[in-house]
């Protein structure tokens, strides 16, 4: 009879409501947010025939924008999980006047409308513009090109490896990296045995995080890629033009595309995160 009183006395003490009730909700919530848009998604590819639906995702257009979307969104997620890490790092590890102001301006591109980056980093970076006459005069072409496309991706993402990693390295003992320099370990040895492995789930939910945004962005690249068909067209633009002309079985085949790729990346990802998670987890 005591065990039962203590067990609803327990109960009483939550704040949210029961497990039932709460998953109900939490599935509610999800269905309506995310479950239904990705299944109209899915749903409205179904009006093309399977000719019409690789017709239109295996066209040489619709190709050359996957490899650039992609691959400039790789590249630029593998920027920010090095140059994410450094600022992090910086930010955790040293004070220095003027640092409050830098951790704010980190978030920046959060608040900071995309058209608005976009416009911004076209401004500074076209041929005429403020840096991007001296990269000209070298015979490097930044605006209006994928290097251009990976330089607003970077601009993007930063904040999500910066984020994700700061508190974890906020919580790294620093008592292990002393035993580890007593032990006669240098500091690169102190770094790659002992910090970075507690690192390592973070960063890769940091890059995992910069990568997806970086598929879908959309407003900074638009005007800084030039939209260039099989150059510098992102698949986002090209889903664009495709609903601009009211074909929108074709934007929605894209978009599914796009939707697939990204989950089977991002589910590698987060495979690669748990083994990640599990083998830290054993060496301790």
């Amino acid at each position: 009879m005591g065990f039962i009183l203590a067990f609803f006395s327990k109960r009483k003490k939550s704040v949210l409501p029961g497990f039932g009730l709460s998953m109900g909700f939490s599935i509610f919530y999800l269905s309506l947010i995310v479950f239904l848009p990705l299944s109209a998604l899915v749903l409205k590819t179904f009006e093309l025939s399977l000719d019409e639906f690789w017709q239109v995702v295996a066209s040489e257009r619709a190709i050359a924008s996957y490899r650039l979307t992609f691959g400039a969104s790789f590249v630029a997620a593998s920027i920010n999980l090095v140059f994410g890490l450094l600022v992090a790092w910086v930010l955790v590890r040293y004070s220095f006047p003027g640092k409050k102001v830098i951790d704010a301006l980190v978030d920046l591109p959060f608040a900071l409308p995309t058209a608005v980056a976009g416009i911004a980093l076209t401004a500074l970076y076209a041929p005429n513009g403020w840096i991007g006459q001296f990269f000209h005069a070298a015979g490097i072409k930044v605006a209006y090109s994928a290097f251009g496309v990976t330089l607003a991706l970077v601009f993007i993402g930063l904040p999500f490896v910066v984020r994700t990693v700061q508190p974890v390295l906020e919580d790294v003992e620093k008592e292990l990296e002393e035993a580890a320099a007593s032990l006669g370990a240098n500091r690169l040895q102190t770094f790659c045995r002992v910090i970075f492995p507690a690192l390592l789930p973070s960063l890769l939910t940091g890059f995992a995080l910069a990568f997806a945004r970086a598929i879908g962005e959309y407003g900074s690249v638009v005007f800084i890629s030039g939209n260039m068909p099989f150059k510098t067209e992102i698949t986002p633009l090209l889903i664009m033009t495709r609903l601009e002309q009211f074909d929108y079985a074709g934007a929605a085949a894209l978009g599914t595309v796009m939707l697939l790729i990204s989950f089977l990346l991002l589910l590698l990802i987060n495979l690669l995160q748990h083994w990640s998670n599990h083998r830290h987890g054993g060496a301790k």
